[in-house]
């Protein structure tokens, strides 16, 4: 008894002290958004990993394998790092697409979706819908972590992967729609114009009013960014 008190004292001390062992810098919202990031990560690449015999379509296979590949490598940096709250072994990436940006804009007539009522009804389609939801289901995940992370290691690597998770969103959502499984629709010209100039750039440096004195203060506009 006498000894778990004394280990329990160090670590009480060592809280306060900043002693804290890199292993264990690591808040108690961080550690249970972390733990959904990491689960969230494995959900995903299993979930690839179900749906790849089932692809048809060679571009979204090879997309697929590319994505699968650079989750696995992120998801093995961001645990060596919450594991050890230390610099990981292999510095992070960014994710590159290989296709081109365009959009095709407009809504065509389709079949209004439903659920599937069969495992035939598998799609291409659905494959990709799945990828998607699961990107943008990573970037939300990993910026709620990376909000609440007080490890200043793990937080820039959950940062890190944001954008990645955008962009492997992206590049589904652009294969969706050139497939015609994703269509976007677009404002008139007129209302498009209308939001547009909507808003005006800012200018300058606001002027203050002293509440103490009754005299205006103005920042100094020389400050060079």
């Amino acid at each position: 008894m006498g000894m778990m008190q004394n280990q329990q004292g160090q670590m009480h001390e060592n809280m306060h002290t900043g002693a804290v062992p890199p292993q264990l810098n690591h808040g108690g919202h961080e550690v249970f958004d972390v733990q959904e990031v990491l689960k969230g990560s494995i959900g995903t690449m299993n979930q690839y990993m179900m749906l790849r015999p089932h692809v048809k379509d060679q571009e979204l296979l090879a997309i697929m394998d590319r994505q699968y590949q650079f989750m696995q490598d992120e998801y093995n940096i961001t645990l060596e790092c919450f594991q050890s709250g230390q610099d990981p072994s292999k510095p992070t990436q960014s994710y590159k697409m290989t296709q081109d940006n365009d959009f095709v804009y407009g809504l065509k007539p389709s079949q209004p979706m439903k659920p599937m009522q069969s495992m035939s009804e598998i799609s291409d389609a659905f494959i990709s819908g799945c990828m998607l939801t699961a990107c943008k289901s990573a970037a939300t995940h990993k910026t709620t972590a990376a909000l609440e992370t007080t490890n200043p290691v793990l937080r820039r690597v959950l940062a890190d992967s944001v954008p990645n998770c955008i962009e492997m969103a992206y590049e589904l959502s652009i294969y969706q729609n050139k497939n015609h499984y994703y269509q976007v629709p677009q404002l008139t010209q007129q209302d498009m114009n209308a939001m547009l100039n909507s808003f005006a750039p800012a200018q300058g440096m606001p002027q203050t009013a002293n509440m103490n004195t009754g005299t205006n203060t103005y920042p100094n506009n020389n400050i060079k960014h």
